[in-house]
């Protein structure tokens, strides 16, 4: 082996292989050997200390490589580690130096292939190498072992995975990375390998060698060090839907490509190895919920500085650049989109054509349609010519056929017969690759995809302005309105991402005049006249299940740049739920909103928009100005009865702006909910919203840290006369038992409050004060929610107190507090007394057995009021469940509803309670008792 064999594969490798007790044997070898041998000697109390990568730098410091390798050699033989011995000799074949040559060859001409231009080549290159460095930090050794590890790369199409791999997989081949780690990378594009017929991993590994004798015997000897790269894992057919049994362990063994990738991924085969993964963003549930996920990296591509370098590399003067670059930057989705490197590039091409042709590069800006449309039919356009020629015309109308096939059979990888099914002829290809819409994919001779996906999606969309899909070969394409709903559900494909939006956008108006100079027709009227058919279809018959998307419509009428038709297309709806995560989500809600008025619903989140050290930008006024347009909707909607705000993060200045809104005149709200929202600012604000909401009945903080000033406050404006809060829900609000007593005194003096939960908060020792106050013969408290609240069983004296002298109570939830069978026989006394009005209780795992079940039979027998118990995840047998029955039996039973999960129980006691259910017909026997016994509420708390 070559000298520089330590500083390619680490000395520390094998010094990890060492046992502790061995480590220090090996320190003494060396001692003794080195006075043996006469070498220089490393001083004895630097050898006595170190750890195991203080020892390998040491050995390299102080001899040659070479030399060091002999003296380590040697050692391993004293200490009868052969083993090691072995690895080490297999290694010094070459084997790994051969793969690494070719490694570097084949990713290199990859790379070449990848990129579209010289600039965005060069511009990767320099900027990225950071990436790389930070994956060499995952993979490195960890203090307690070489554990494998499973790395997931996860973002957009174009945000650079592939590109990343590329370079991680070259640098790997010059040595730079993983140099301690790994022997060998094998590199599997899942879009090549899915049409493989039956293969095996071995069969896989020797494709990627540059021999056709892979030696497997010697790669596999250290699986450890082997590192699988997994690229495009979204299309894996199949996933890793294989059951268990499914699963391969040989490596020999053929089996389909989705089941060795499986087999790989689960740890069925190859346990040792390291995985690392790229997928979309749209990262399958199956990956999620079976694989072991070290860690998800997510590139980050272009930031603010990169796309101002790029724009001066591409245009070359920087006047233009800069020109091009703050027209961008004014629009929130292009300059959004320009952290894609691919996409930036697509825009800079753009931009330079139009300013070629000396157009207004602001109209060209004016949509991300715009920019598509103009770089498209730029492309089809011959150099030097007014218009297109009518082949041109013809190779597009064929083109933007087979995009909408594609979008909608989940294609995007296309066959020489795709092609000639839609129209492409062979001798149109040679120009089709000119104009690099569409490229040839990786090494095949008859394999196309487009050049992006959404350069697919625009396409795609283009082909509805042009034809019917009654006119197209392929029967799965569907009409417009199958197109919008599909886009608009929350679930909708995973690569429709911006299909919807091109469609609405090229009805603007400029967007018809390029279409009408280009191809002499269209059909946007006809696609208008759908899409407000669409929208008015979902107003009326609004979103029970939940599943559209409020911000997936309003980015398709914000495309659109039409005022008119917006508003008339906002007033439509009825319902609105959506979550904002960055700058353009906000503009675009804002647009939209700003134009309505007929709102009844309004859900929505706001992350990661409103910042601190942004506060005194330009980019935040504009940002606070949007806000107020989407707050303005409390009082521009006078339909508008329901708001939640969930999972968001306010400033101080965002948070007073709402809270002016709030407590504006016309904003008469019925149901508040404000559910894991942090906020800056003077709370109190938020509470004043009482005093001039006469309307508001409902009120939840659930998930908002509240203190304890924060609840006094609330309180205080709950008592006062001019609120009517009927329902309060304190859901994990991190109260203390200190709270109760502000509660307690709310309970006594409050003559409207009917339901109240404070469930998920810590409150034993506090729950004296509540069930004192609720002793109170004047309470009107209905729905007592106390369910994951630390109570023990001591807590069930002072509820079996409240019973007793408590004539409103009806619904009691005491889920998820050890009560234990002691706790609940003294419930059980006060539920018996014919003064006791309760008629639900929940006591669904409070740590239950059946020991209790003759006491809660006695309740049965004798509560005439107890018509709901819930009694599911307690440890019930089958001669507790016998009890029960008999009781239920009992002429004076009036349950109706029994919580019990019959899958939890052997099959002779399911039996029981079938036969229970059967003989009794006013009986329901349930482990869904929610549906049954929750107050109705769209702003539920989440997970009781």
């Amino acid at each position: 082996m070559a000298a520089s064999f330590f500083s390619d594969f680490g000395l520390l490798w094998y010094l990890e292989e060492l046992k502790k007790e061995e480590f220090r044997k090996f320190k003494e070898h060396l001692k003794q050997m080195t006075l043996h041998l006469e070498l220089k000697r490393i001083p004895w109390t630097e050898v006595k200390k170190a750890s195991r990568e203080e020892l390998a730098n040491l050995l390299i410091k102080h001899y040659e490589e070479q030399q060091a390798w002999n003296i380590t050699l040697r050692i391993f033989q004293k200490m009868d580690r052969k083993d090691l011995c072995m690895k080490v000799m297999r290694e010094r074949t070459g084997y790994t130096q051969t793969y690494q040559a070719h490694a570097k060859q084949k990713f290199s001409r990859l790379w070449s292939s990848k990129s579209v231009t010289e600039i965005h080549l060069y511009f990767q290159e320099e900027v990225r190498q950071e990436e790389c460095e930070h994956l060499d930090h995952l993979f490195a050794p960890t203090e307690t072992g070489k554990q494998p590890r499973t790395v997931v790369i996860q973002g957009p199409q174009g945000i650079g995975k592939t590109t990343l791999l590329m370079k991680l997989l070259m640098a790997w081949s010059d040595n730079k990375i993983f140099r301690d780690r790994f022997l060998y990378t094998f590199y599997f594009c899942c879009r090549e390998l899915r049409e493989l017929p039956a293969t095996s991993l071995a069969d896989l590994i020797s494709r990627e060698w540059p021999d056709p004798a892979a030696p497997i015997t010697e790669i596999m000897s250290q699986p450890e060090r082997l590192l699988f790269v997994i690229d495009s894992f979204e299309e894996l057919r199949g996933g890793l839907n294989e059951p268990d049994l499914a699963l391969c362990h040989d490596v020999m063994e053929k089996r389909p490509v989705q089941v060795l990738l499986s087999s790989l991924l689960r740890r069925k085969m190859l346990p040792e190895a390291s995985l690392l993964v790229a997928v979309q963003p749209m990262c399958p549930k199956e990956l999620r919920d079976r694989v072991a996920i070290s860690e998800i990296y997510e590139p980050r591509g272009f930031n603010e500085s990169d796309r101002l370098v790029y724009f001066c590399c591409f245009f070359k003067d920087p006047k233009r650049a800069l020109e091009a670059f703050n027209l961008v930057r004014e629009s929130e989705q292009l300059f959004s989109i320009c952290q894609i490197p691919l996409l930036c590039w697509i825009l800079c091409t753009t931009l330079k054509q139009e300013m070629q042709k000396g157009k207004d590069l602001t109209v060209t800006c004016q949509s991300t349609t715009s920019v598509y449309s103009s770089f498209i039919f730029n492309l089809f356009t011959p150099e030097g010519a007014e218009g297109p020629t009518p082949q041109s015309q013809c190779q597009l109308k064929a083109l933007c056929s087979l995009a909408a096939e594609g979008m909608w059979t989940d294609t995007f990888e296309f066959r020489e017969d795709d092609l000639r099914r839609n129209g492409i002829v062979d001798a149109d290809i040679p120009a089709l690759l000119g104009t690099k819409v569409l490229l040839k994919y990786g090494e095949r001779e008859s394999s196309y995809v487009f050049l992006h996906a959404c350069v697919q999606e625009f396409c795609a969309a283009l082909f509805y302005l042009l034809k019917s899909h009654l006119d197209h070969p392929h029967p799965a394409v569907r009409c417009v309105q199958e197109l919008l709903v599909a886009h608009f559900e929350k679930t909708r494909r995973a690569r429709w991402i911006f299909l919807g939006c091109f469609l609405t956008g090229l009805l603007n108006k400029q967007e018809q005049q390029k279409l009408d100079a280009f191809f002499g027709f269209q059909l946007s009227q006809e696609i208008k006249q759908q899409l407000h058919q669409c929208l008015k279809s979902l107003g009326e018959h609004g979103d029970p299940q939940g599943q559209v998307d409020s911000l997936a419509i309003f980015y398709c009428l914000f495309e659109m740049q039409d005022p008119a038709f917006v508003k008339q297309a906002v007033n439509l709806l009825h319902k609105a739920d959506f979550h904002i995560i960055d700058n353009a989500d906000l503009v675009v809600s804002a647009y939209c909103l700003k134009y309505c008025s007929s709102l009844r619903k309004l859900s929505f989140s706001i992350q990661n928009v409103f910042k601190k050290e942004d506060e005194h930008s330009s980019t935040s006024h504009y940002s606070l100005v949007c806000w107020h347009h989407i707050c303005s909707v409390l009082t521009t909607s006078g339909h508008l009865t329901e708001l939640q705000v969930q999972d968001s993060t306010l400033s101080e200045s965002t948070f007073v702006t709402w809270c002016n809104q709030l407590r504006h005149p016309s904003c008469r709200l019925q149901r508040l909910g404000i559910n894991n929202v942090s906020f800056s600012g003077p709370s109190g604000q938020l509470f004043e919203v009482l005093f001039y909401q006469p309307d508001l009945k409902y009120l939840s903080f659930t998930l908002t840290k509240l203190s304890r000033d924060d609840v006094r406050s609330l309180c205080d404006a709950l008592n006062n006369p001019a609120g009517n809060v009927k329902e309060l829900a304190l859901v994990n609000c991190f109260l203390s038992p200190i709270d109760c007593e502000v509660l307690a005194f709310l309970l006594t003096n409050n003559k409207k409050l009917t339901y109240l939960n404070v469930s998920c908060n810590h409150l034993d020792t506090g729950l004296p004060l509540l069930c004192e106050a609720l002793c109170n013969p004047d309470t009107v408290l209905v729905y007592l929610m106390l369910a994951y609240c630390h109570l023990s069983e001591q807590c069930c004296e002072y509820i079996s107190e409240m019973l007793l002298h408590n004539k409103s109570v009806r619904y009691l939830d005491l889920g998820a507090n050890v009560l234990k069978d002691e706790g609940l026989k003294t419930l059980c006394e006060a539920l018996k007394r014919p003064d006791c009005r309760l008629d639900s209780l929940w006591l669904e795992e409070c740590g239950l057995t059946s020991t209790c079940c003759k006491d809660l039979a006695s309740v049965l027998t004798s509560s005439k009021t107890l018509q709901q118990l819930n009694l599911t995840l307690n440890a019930l047998d089958y001669a507790g469940v016998v009890v029960l029955c008999e009781a239920l039996r009992h002429p004076e039973c009036a349950l109706q509803v029994l919580g019990l999960r019959k899958t939890d129980f052997d099959e002779e006691t399911q039996a029981l309670l079938m036969a229970e259910e059967e003989r009794n017909p006013n009986l329901t026997i349930t482990d869904d008792c929610d549906t049954i016994t929750r107050v109705e509420s769209d702003c539920e708390e989440p997970g009781l």
